[in-house]
């Protein structure tokens, strides 16, 4: 089975996702309305959109699934009214405006599968300026959380497998989100909502937050645990929470401290967080403090940035003074989109780039699967 496949019976076997989007397309579609369905997979939205009335939905899907949503579309009786689109949203254009856009594009975290960006250019170019989006906003959460076995995957890299120093690279594993599956009894701390995103405003520029949290009970602190509620529509929610017993099923996050604090209950974490939507870079701060002196227990400073792999080949890829040449490879790719004119045959394409570049393929088999996929990206 496909493992796109399966990853979509997973979404749609999940009954309190499921369950909050039925009743949050139901109330917020009126009849006759144009709907945008973003990332739309099976194009499950689209089809509640449909049966709640609406005229016209254009769904959006870059991946193989829009050939499976299409036939779904059919035989359930839709097929008439939902317009199919294959492409990144941000790269393709409608030919009208819409009433509503949807999509669940959050992530452990809320923000971390796109949602914000996409949502923000939506809105600027498709949705109509009394239109709305579903979800409305979400909130994101964190907690104060005893976690040994995600804290020891830090740790892990101060051992020595096969007896070599690997030190170095703990460094980026403590500037790392990890998706986890958090037990409600790893929290010692009260949850904070850490900020609050409305995406019919929200943009792509960074967004802060910060809040503070009490310790509940004595234990060693490894981090915080990070989740999500988003409200879909007026009194609809879903929630990755832990401590809700109709969460969705979806990991949360954790973000390790550096190193681990004794904590005893009337102690407090301050939380100060960073987030930059588009680049996918969270900055947390954390204060651990004395529940009776108020002194520091610990202080960190923590950023996916530090945890990125950046090797130096291509950092030096991207200074103002570096002067780039293409590659064999990236002059096949350009010789490809030269002769995409709309006059020549995808079998002239292919004759010719395997004509010019023979060094780049064993066969023809080889050239024609090289241009398929320069022509499936940027042709049409």
């Amino acid at each position: 089975m496909s493992r796109i496949i399966d990853e979509h019976r997973i979404y749609l076997g999940d009954k309190h996702r499921l369950g909050a989007f039925v009743r949050a397309v139901s109330s917020v579609v009126k009849s006759g309305q144009i709907i945008l369905d973003l990332a739309s997979g099976t194009g499950i939205m689209g089809l509640l959109a449909c049966r709640a009335g609406a005229g016209r939905v254009y769904s959006i899907e870059m991946g193989g699934m829009v050939a499976v949503a299409r036939e779904i579309a059919r035989v359930n009786g839709f097929g008439d009214r939902i317009v199919f689109i294959k492409g990144h949203s941000t790269h393709v254009d409608l030919p009208e405006k819409v009433d509503v856009v949807v999509a669940d594009q959050m992530g452990n975290f809320g923000f971390n599968a796109g949602v914000v960006e996409y949502f923000a250019d939506a809105r600027r170019r498709f949705l109509k300026p009394e239109g709305v989006t579903i979800p409305l906003r979400m909130d994101l959460v964190l907690a104060p959380i005893e976690a040994p076995d995600f804290y020891g995957q830090l740790e892990f890299w101060n051992t020595s497998p096969a007896g070599f120093d690997f030190r170095s690279t703990r460094v980026m594993a403590a500037n790392t989100g990890y998706q986890v599956k958090l037990p409600p009894e790893s929290l010692c701390g009260d949850a904070v909502v850490i900020a609050s995103v409305d995406l019919n405003h929200a943009t792509t520029e960074p967004f802060h937050g910060e809040g503070m949290a009490m310790i509940l009970r004595s234990g060693t602190m490894h981090g915080l645990g990070g989740w999500f509620t988003a409200e879909l529509a007026a009194g609809i929610s879903m929630t990755n929470s832990p401590l809700s017993p109709e969460r969705i099923e979806r990991r949360q996050v954790y973000f390790p401290i550096d190193r681990a604090v004794q904590v005893v209950e009337g102690d407090s974490v301050q939380i100060r967080m960073t987030v930059r939507p588009a680049d996918s870079i969270v900055n947390w701060n954390v204060d651990v403090l004395d529940g009776c002196s108020g002194a520091k227990k610990g202080s960190f400073r923590h950023s996916t940035w530090k945890g990125m792999l950046l090797p130096s080949e291509d950092l030096t890829r991207t200074t103002p003074h570096f002067k780039p040449k293409l590659i064999p490879r990236g002059q096949g790719r350009r010789t490809v989109v030269n002769l995409c004119d709309g006059v020549r045959t995808l079998t002239e394409i292919e004759d010719e780039v395997f004509r010019l570049h023979p060094n780049l393929f064993r066969n023809r088999e080889e050239a024609s699967l090289f241009v398929a996929e320069v022509v499936t990206r940027y042709a049409e």
